[in-house]
């Protein structure tokens, strides 16, 4: 079946277009982008006043299943996900048992075929159960499926481990993702260390407990030659560290969240469980610089770390409370209201960060791009519109959320997979 999306901003970092154009979808790929392309029978998408992108690729999602579908199941974690504007995501390991095997990976894309267009990248473990000490095995893994591997939730403590890791992984052509986080520093902390913290008489977490990490995987990116990969950067130490070795070539990539470019650790003083997360939210400088990181590219990717939990888990004391917000159907407002619409990011840079990057870094082949013969594959929003979410607006079945009733400026208006278009259908 032929599709025409007339009159859209099309916007595709890879190319560097951005204009008024058409284009005309075959079937799954898309056939011609030009402009004004006559319709001859094909069914139409009016995309005015809307900008159209390639499909967004959330690298960083909890789905929970299997072992965990109180929280989430794959079906509603891709519900959400399509409602949130993605066309794939990425679903990291820490389920139960956990995806460090190929029965376990292809347990998942099984089931994600079964119940959502929307596509799934599985990601795999990097050790074994993620205890940090005996590697998955990672070709058995690429050969089901997975493309990148991460103990997310679970640092890699050890540096000879790590190292061991970067050359499998990278001799596949596999990403390693690293959950940066040094435990004996973060101790029983609960939230960003700073005068906040002692005015409500919480346990607080230094930002060098992310910096040095971080550095310790740039030093073991450079020795091996191998990717490394930064998980959910929330520190100027970070950004900083991760801007200089890509000046000096080391090959490290990074991702941030939209609440780490949202909000501070100002959101904790009311004692919202759904304010707690790892990392924390951190002071106004670090979001200001995870904003410059992702402004100038030192931060690749926009991820949303959707991280579902039920209900009766966050309604407890703070220092009690699971670490973790969903953000599938929050992300691309925030990014459009706190970044574009004040100026800090451009809309391309944006772009580039929610599909091109996320595509260039998995090597997704015919993902974020929208050139003829690419993937029919497209997020189409508006930068006018308003989003605000009520609880029955979220497909998760956890809503731990502290953007919920928040007015947002911006909003997901239809998404395209394979051809096959799907309008938003939530409320403003």
């Amino acid at each position: 079946m032929k599709r025409l999306i007339k009159n859209g901003r099309v916007v595709d970092p890879q190319s560097g277009t951005d204009d008024t154009l058409d284009i005309l979808l075959d079937g799954g790929r898309i056939a011609r982008v030009e402009k004004r392309i006559p319709e001859k029978g094909a069914e139409v998408f009016d995309a005015t006043g809307m900008v159209v992108a390639p499909g967004f690729i959330d690298m960083h999602v909890h789905l929970r299943e299997p072992g965990f579908e109180r929280k989430e199941t794959i079906a509603s974690g891709l519900a959400a996900a399509l409602a949130g504007g993605f066309t794939a995501v990425c679903c990291m390991p820490n389920t139960n048992p956990v995806n460090d095997n190929a029965s376990v990976t292809q347990y998942i894309l099984d089931k994600a075929r079964s119940c959502s267009p929307v596509r799934v990248y599985p990601i795999g473990a990097v050790t074994k159960g993620s205890k940090g000490e005996e590697l998955a095995p990672y070709a058995e893994m690429r050969e089901a499926g997975v493309r990148a591997v991460s103990d997310d939730g679970h640092p890699v403590a050890s540096s000879a481990v790590m190292r061991r890791a970067l050359e499998y992984a990278g001799s596949l052509g596999m990403l390693v993702i690293d959950h940066c986080e040094d435990l004996e520093l973060v101790g029983d902390g609960v939230m960003n260390e700073g005068p906040v913290a002692v005015r409500l008489g919480l346990h607080g977490i230094p930002a060098e407990a992310e910096s040095i990490p971080v550095r310790r995987d740039i030093t073991l990116a450079r020795l091996t030659g191998q990717r490394v990969h930064i998980a959910h950067v929330s520190t100027r130490l970070a950004v900083e560290a991760i801007r200089a070795a890509k000046k000096r070539r080391v090959p490290v990539t990074a991702e941030a969240t939209p609440h780490h470019f949202s909000l501070t650790e100002e959101a904790v003083i009311g004692f919202d469980t759904n304010t707690k997360m790892n990392p924390p939210l951190r002071g106004q400088d670090d979001v200001d610089a995870v904003i410059e990181g992702l402004a100038d590219g030192t931060l690749d990717a926009i991820v949303t770390d959707h991280a579902p939990h039920a209900y009766e888990e966050k309604m407890v004391e703070f220092d009690r409370a699971p670490n973790g917000i969903i953000g599938l159907q929050t992300a691309v407002p925030l990014a459009l209201d706190r970044l574009v619409r004040t100026d800090r990011v451009s809309l391309k840079r944006m772009v580039d960060a929610f599909s091109s990057a996320p595509a260039r870094l998995l090597g997704l082949e015919g993902k974020g791009r929208i050139q003829e013969g690419a993937d029919a594959d497209l997020t189409i929003f508006s930068l006018r519109k308003e989003t605000c979410l009520a609880p029955g607006d979220i497909k998760s079945l956890s809503k731990n959320s502290p953007f919920l009733g928040v007015k947002l400026k911006g909003a997901v208006m239809a998404v395209i997979i394979a051809g096959e278009l799907y309008p938003a259908a939530k409320k403003g």
